[in-house]
């Protein structure tokens, strides 16, 4: 049986399984990762991205399954909220439109500041109402929560009928156990994608090879494989309301097509942060003479382990104001590089222990000779190594001088 035994161990310590949850809306402190127990579990598909801004809307799944007639629900990712696609780090522009999310989220832990709005008091039809936890700590593809939770998806049976399929399977532990998981009857046609080690195949591909049959019923006799969930509007089948399935976007057959999918993600997302900078939010500021200063920051998590050791004592940085959504705050159009302040990096620590989530466990300590606004204790900051580069970034990720850009409007959301 195909294990999918991929080692991430960036993912061990910070994304451990929380099996417990809050009954009540929990609301962050300010400066402080919130304890894991607190959050609240939802999925749904993502319908609407707003990457610069770190927000977008999430079309919840309710007790009737992925009702495509559910309105979406808005959401905006705390500054040291994590994504993971392809069981790899990443930012939202990565994840196209339709993915089905797992995600962990939180009340705002400043309301007033909040980039969405809460719609929690409007009902959306079958589903239920819009979850007043809009705020995620977490958000993760199908495939990355399999690899977290140490689980796959077991192919039980395919019908055929020309181009279209109708798969019975259930999400379980790769390894058995006592827990099945409930069978679900999904949907995958010719534009599922196939990946098997180095190659990319087609439905048609596995119809050609004998692995499936062309027409008809097949059993598949548990199958172990990963999936990637999306929703396609794709009738003809029986068994409930067939637009509230789940369709197959994409099977990864064996071990080696999702180590690589893996691989290219984290390449992405490595290349963004270097781009971006490191987000962090101080913890403390120790000031010297004349507007000196040790700025003790924590790194926030979620990154590919490359990045954090770049970091290193005795080595030269820059850092720069952020506001809550990540953007460079540089005051004006003069560029992120020529308002971060540079200096070196005089210590570097990892905690030991249990790791919040949301946090790295590494704190370093920079001296800057001069104190931005933005270096105040729980204020969020952007920081590189000398050895990252200083590429300008487009003007929709970085604050500029009209300061009214740091509020962000929830307005351009529908309120149903």
């Amino acid at each position: 049986m195909i294990r999918f035994a991929i080692a991430l161990p960036l993912i061990v310590s910070l994304l451990t399984s929380v099996t417990t949850f809050a009954d009540e809306p929990f609301r962050p402190e300010v400066g402080k990762f919130p304890a894991a127990d607190k959050a609240k579990d939802f999925t749904g598909e993502l319908v609407f991205v707003d990457h610069a801004n770190r927000r977008g809307s999430l079309r919840i799944v309710g007790d009737d399954g992925q009702a495509y007639g559910t309105p979406g629900t808005p959401f905006a990712m705390l500054p040291y909220g994590m994504i993971r696609y392809h069981g790899a780090p990443a930012d939202l522009r990565d994840i196209p439109l339709g993915t089905v999310l797992h995600g962990r989220f939180y009340l705002p832990p400043d309301p007033k500041l909040s980039s969405v709005p809460n719609l929690s008091n409007r009902g959306v039809g079958r589903a239920g109402k819009h979850p007043a936890e809009n705020h995620a700590i977490l958000l993760e593809d199908e495939p990355s929560f399999c690899l977290r939770e140490d689980k796959v998806w077991k192919l039980k049976q395919i019908e055929l009928k020309g181009k279209e399929a109708l798969v019975i399977a259930s999400r379980e532990p790769k390894d058995g156990g006592a827990d099945q998981g409930k069978e679900e009857s999904m949907t995958l046609d010719a534009t599922t994608r196939f990946w098997r080690g180095r190659e990319k195949l087609l439905l048609k591909d596995l119809i050609d090879e004998g692995i499936w049959p062309a027409q008809g019923k097949h059993d598949l006799g548990g199958q172990a494989v990963l999936l990637g969930l999306t929703w396609q509007p794709i009738g003809g089948w029986g068994n409930g309301n067939p637009f509230n399935r789940y369709h197959i976007s994409d099977v990864w057959l064996d071990e080696t097509a999702m180590q690589r999918a893996t691989v290219y993600q984290t390449e992405v997302h490595t290349e963004l942060i270097r781009g971006r900078w490191m987000p962090a939010w101080v913890d403390a500021v120790e000031y010297g003479k004349f507007g000196e200063a040790t700025v003790t920051a924590t790194l926030f998590g979620g990154m590919d382990p490359s990045l954090y050791a770049d970091f290193k004592k005795g080595g030269q940085g820059q850092m720069g104001a952020a506001e809550f959504t990540l953007k460079h705050s540089n005051g004006a159009a003069a560029g992120h590089k020529h308002m971060a302040i540079r200096g070196p990096i005089l210590d570097v620590t990892k905690a030991t222990g249990d790791v919040p989530l949301g946090s790295s466990g590494i704190q370093i300590r920079f001296k800057v000779d001069l104190v931005l606004e933005g270096f105040r204790p729980g204020k969020i900051v952007r920081i590189r190594p000398m050895n990252w580069p200083d590429y300008p970034i487009p003007r929709e990720e970085f604050i500029g001088g009209n300061m009214e850009e740091r509020f962000l409007s929830p307005d351009i959301f529908p309120k149903y």
